[in-house]
């Protein structure tokens, strides 16, 4: 909110489980279509139909796609909720994803490593099988990942592929430890198959990241 009352210099610490604190610019959550990365731009291309923005934060994506798209943004936060419907996202639901039982979607989206909320690896199987439960018949998953076994190597850790652990701060106030999940594309194509899809890699970068398209079969 301090960012979009015109506070450009606005930055969150990340304190995670694996090295020092990072600054994260409240900017990285307002980005304009121009901004995207390839890999972003690349997903916005393959969106169809009726779409849930699925973590949708503050509706950066959502801005961009209800231009052209019918798009409900969905997150867990009320706040965030509140300043996307301010800057002018048309649907917003505020709720978890896994209570959420309505609706049959033909595009789930799942972007800045959204597959992370699950936490934890065991979670993954029956969270693509809930995500399978809100598609239309010819309906498609499409999310981010990364690949992050090159800071397990460095770590020489013994924790569970891609699982971390982080916490915000802003202005010495912190929120609770929370779980998220990195999957590289063998360990997501293992568990899409057992909920039920097929998977598909539209686009990879040289930053260890990849986009995945999930459909049902």
């Amino acid at each position: 909110m301090d960012y979009l009352l015109g506070n450009d210099e606005v930055y969150l610490t990340l304190h995670n489980s694996y090295g020092l604190p990072e600054k994260m610019p409240a900017a990285l959550f307002f980005r304009e279509e121009g901004d995207l990365t390839p890999l972003e731009h690349h997903a916005l291309k393959l969106c169809k139909g009726t779409v849930l923005d699925i973590g949708a934060g503050v509706g950066a994506i959502s801005l961009i796609l209800q231009e052209t798209r019918d798009v409900t943004a969905i997150d867990i936060s009320a706040d965030a909720c509140e300043i996307a419907r301010l800057r002018g996202v048309k649907k917003v639901i505020q709720g978890n994803i896994m209570d959420c039982k309505e609706g049959r979607y033909d595009t789930l989206l799942m972007l800045m490593n959204g597959i992370g909320l699950v936490g934890e690896v065991r979670g993954l199987a029956g969270f693509l099988k809930h995500l399978k439960s809100l598609l239309s018949d010819d309906g498609q998953v499409v999310l981010d990942s990364s690949d992050l076994s090159y800071l397990y190597q460095e770590l020489k850790s013994d924790n569970t592929l891609g699982e971390i652990r982080y916490q915000y701060e802003y202005k010495k106030k912190k929120d609770p430890w929370f779980n998220w999940l990195y999957v590289d594309q063998a360990t997501l194509g293992d568990h899409a198959k057992a909920a039920g899809f097929n998977i598909r890699i539209a686009h990879e970068d040289n930053m260890d990241q990849y986009l995945a398209v999930l459909t049902p079969f």
